[in-house]
């Protein structure tokens, strides 16, 4: 029971609902005629009687009777007056000013115009302002707010004021709601080009959360906001993550006409993604993928890349370019396309020098120009960086004009080598011996026989 804070004593609790009911088709009568002040003044004497009784539902009833009347009548300074009036009343419930508030919202899309409309909107979230029972309310008007910005070209204004609201911390808002305003966030952080925040973002979503039905939507937009940073960061094999994602979406696996797209970019941001054990991995892993048999090129080029074969630059141009240059990825309209395709070749020729240093413990750099299709600077310059990744070991002479792929053993791979040759001498004098002395028994045997 609530206090009366002029006596500090409890209220007398009572029920108006039977005086409201009785009042509501005289309202209706007044504002037929014209007469909306007095209207609202007979609802104000009410209101305040049945606030300071604590009857939520009339005075639930009563706010949201005023805010109809003023909407209805088209007394949008009114109505912004009135919801302001209403929510610092003292010992208001909460409960109706949540109710107000939402019956208020509604009127937002009847405004004659967006002036009319933003002064609305922006009254009301002035309203909810430091309110926590109408924290979602205010999240949804902010939201009504910044696609009035967004219509006028205003990223900037849009983005800064979906900031303000931290929707994470709202209990009383559902995930899905949640999860489609922070990708909203996103959103507008990639619009502004603001990488770092969306980056912090992207942080507020578990992607665990989408393996619950009926997220499929909103696990596509988060992953192709993903996409788009991660391609703005050139990491490839979290863009390849990315749409092994998607890939893996019942949705698009299930969807003959969506699916080669999807595995296809899988493919080739995988080969784009710089050699390491987790790369080469993924890309045995998706080897066994029965779906890219179906996508011959495809299949072709993850072989060429898990095979230690020799792939020569000139004859994949040839066989890919043609294809792959008509993508999205590879575009040759785009300055991105053939900043891809540059790191396609360089990819190809660092595969070329594993495989060399596999089959080759010396070398000469006129014989890798030729292998590697490349000049003797460039050469040089893909040997120096395979050696400064860990991928191989090599050491030029540039005098002799040798490349020397064979690592050299230090001290403790040398004792390792000699302790293994003494085991296996010792072994091989145990068995030695073991068969002497089998012989010998034998040979005494047949003798005591005889």
């Amino acid at each position: 029971m609530e206090l009366d804070y002029a006596t500090n004593e409890p209220k007398m609790e009572k029920d108006y609902s039977e005086s409201v009911n009785q009042l509501l088709p005289e309202i209706e009568q007044l504002v037929g005629s014209g007469n909306l002040n007095q209207a609202l003044e007979k609802l104000h004497a009410l209101e305040k009687k049945s606030r300071s009784a604590a009857d939520l539902w009339s005075t639930t009833k009563l706010v949201e009777t005023i805010v109809d009347i003023c909407g209805n009548s088209g007394e949008w300074v009114l109505l912004e007056q009135e919801v302001t009036l209403l929510a610092k009343k003292h010992g208001q419930l909460k409960q109706a000013i949540s109710k107000m508030i939402q019956r208020a919202m509604t009127y937002v899309e009847k405004t004659p115009d967006e002036e009319t409309r933003v002064q609305l909107i922006e009254s009301l979230r002035k309203v909810t302002e430091g309110k926590i029972h109408v924290e979602v309310e205010r999240a949804r008007l902010t939201r009504m707010r910044v696609e009035i910005y967004e219509k006028h070209g205003l990223i900037k204004e849009a983005c800064d004021t979906l900031q303000e609201i931290q929707v994470e911390t709202y209990g009383s808002m559902e995930r899905r709601e949640k999860t489609d305003f922070i990708l909203e966030q996103m959103r507008l952080c990639l619009a502004k080009k603001d990488y770092v925040r969306m980056a912090i973002i992207s942080h507020k979503i578990n992607p665990k959360y989408f393996e619950k039905e009926g997220t499929e939507d909103l696990k596509l937009r988060f992953f192709e906001l993903m996409i788009q940073y991660d391609l703005h960061e050139g990491n490839y094999l979290e863009v390849c993550r990315h749409y092994q994602q998607v890939y893996k979406t019942k949705c698009i696996s299930e969807d003959v006409q969506r699916w080669p797209a999807v595995l296809q970019n899988v493919v080739l941001f995988l080969v784009l993604s710089p050699f390491d054990n987790e790369q080469n991995d993924m890309l045995e892993r998706i080897k066994l993928d029965h779906n890219l048999e179906k996508l011959e090129l495809c299949a072709q080029l993850v072989r060429s890349f898990t095979t230690m074969e020799l792939t020569r630059w000139p004859a994949v141009e040839a066989l890919y370019g043609s294809e792959f240059r008509r993508t999205d990825v590879f575009s040759s309209e785009t300055e991105d396309g053939h900043k891809r395709w540059a790191v396609l070749r360089d990819r190809v020729i660092e595969h070329n020098i594993r495989v060399i240093a596999g089959y080759y413990s010396r070398a000469k750099l006129q014989r890798l120009t030729e292998l590697l299709d490349l000049g003797i600077d460039d050469v040089e310059k893909f040997l120096s960086k395979a050696v400064v990744d860990g991928t191989i070991y090599a050491r030029i002479d540039r005098p002799a004009g040798l490349v020397s792929f064979e690592k050299p053993s230090d001290g403790e791979d040398q004792l390792n080598m000699w302790t293994s040759d003494v085991g296996r001498l010792l072994s091989l004098v145990e068995k030695t011996t073991h068969l002497i002395a089998k012989e010998e028994i034998v040979s005494k045997i047949a003798r005591a026989i005889n």
